[in-house]
């Protein structure tokens, strides 16, 4: 299924096959298509955008926006400029001579460069997904302590998680309320000196890992092993995340820590005629972020491609 009617024109390769929807895909058929550029899009429809219920941390949106809202101008404008939009997996590439051959659920498309905008995924509790976007839909249930922490100034405020990673996100939303608590998963990973970093801000950290998850009257009420309820008025995960990187590694491209892509400033990785742009990239992960490095994306791949036909000036 398409937002743009028809595929592209299979008797000639794309200038560039994007993998992913989000705010970074977009933003690179956007100013891809604008190029004239023959773009084409394709995207599973699993963006971590689609969670967000209103984002008011996003410049040029003082009462704040949702992420669908956000997602679907977005996708129109990349439509209003020729870029074709297409819902589905790729699920393999392959190099064969100078194109990138990707396998989708709609058959072969055949690129000159892709860009990769896969994303990342967090790590969810353990919820049905009705439970699960019901909970983030009321805003119980949160993954992003810089987007959405100020609206929880003075909250009793979870974090579901027993390690290093959720200790960090607890320290991280001290700034805005003393009543932080770290719920394990399983059971608590903390060091000693972990520990007494937790004890000096004032963190709370449950020695009895979570057994039960309710969202219920405004409010979420955790059971733990040992029968104890305990109530916050929002719950942040801290499980961690990975990224999406599987297609890159099918073309050679290095990772930073065996996650992010290594990219050059101009979003260049170390494969060949392959970017990569949003979370998928080494850095904070914003929407803002994510658009920045695609806008340096998109135009590194129309004046690599300029290079290449012969449309820019010799040094």
């Amino acid at each position: 299924m398409t937002d743009q009617a028809r595929r592209p024109d299979d008797s000639r390769p794309l200038d560039c096959l994007i993998v992913g929807g989000g705010p970074a895909g977009l933003t690179g058929a956007i100013y891809l298509a604008r190029f004239h550029r023959r773009v084409a899009v394709v995207d599973k429809g699993e963006g971590r955008l689609r969670m967000i219920p209103r984002t008011r941390n996003h410049p040029g949106y003082p009462q704040g926006i949702c992420g669908t809202e956000l997602l679907a101008d977005m996708r129109e404008q990349a439509i209003q400029y020729g870029a074709t939009l297409l819902t589905g997996e790729v699920t393999a590439l392959r190099r064969e001579g100078d194109l990138i051959v990707a396998n989708t659920d709609d058959g072969e498309m055949r690129a000159r460069t892709v860009l990769l905008a896969t994303g990342v995924v967090n790590h969810r509790p353990p919820l049905d997904e009705e439970t699960h976007a019901d909970a983030v839909a009321r805003g119980l249930l949160r993954y992003c302590p810089i987007c959405d922490a100020f609206e929880q100034t003075g909250k009793r405020i979870g974090v579901l998680g027993g390690d290093r990673h959720a200790l960090a996100e607890a320290l991280f939303l001290r700034t805005y309320s003393r009543d932080i608590t770290c719920v394990a998963l399983s059971h608590v990973e903390l060091t000693a000196d972990e520990q007494a970093q937790a004890d000096h801000a004032g963190i709370t950290v449950l020695g009895s890992p979570m057994s039960a998850l309710h969202f219920e009257d405004g409010c979420v009420e955790v059971t733990l092993a040992d029968g104890e309820r305990v109530r916050f008025d929002t719950l942040y995960v801290g499980l961690g995340s990975h990224t999406r990187n599987d297609l890159g590694a099918m073309l050679g491209t290095d990772l930073e820590n065996g996650q992010c892509f290594v990219t050059d400033s101009h979003r260049r990785t170390t494969a060949p005629r392959v970017y990569a742009a949003g979370d998928a990239v080494e850095g904070l992960d914003q929407i803002g972020v994510a658009i920045g490095t695609a806008e340096r994306a998109a135009v590194a791949i129309h004046n690599d491609l300029r290079d290449e036909d012969g449309h820019t000036l010799d040094d």
